[in-house]
């Protein structure tokens, strides 16, 4: 939907909820758009410690240290 600054000044709370609800609110000045009135997405979920055991594994070496010829495939000298 499209409104005038004078528009938008008498009706900023109305427009407000409109974009909350998703709907594209854009700001003209005259025939020519200048703003947009978007939510703001909104914060992410909480992180809750466990959620994956189980489905995440490592290698049985995975952290064991790197032989000589490794480090040196690497780079490493």
């Amino acid at each position: 939907m499209s409104y005038t600054v004078q528009q938008a000044k008498t009706n900023f709370s109305r427009l407000i909820k409109e974009a909350q609800s998703g709907k594209e609110v854009i700001i003209t000045r005259g025939k020519q758009p200048v703003a947009k009135i978007v939510p703001i997405a909104s914060a992410a979920k909480k992180r809750i410690p466990g959620t994956l055991k189980g489905q995440i594994w490592s290698a049985p070496d995975a952290f064991d240290p790197l032989t000589d010829e490794e480090l040196r495939e690497l780079g490493f000298e």
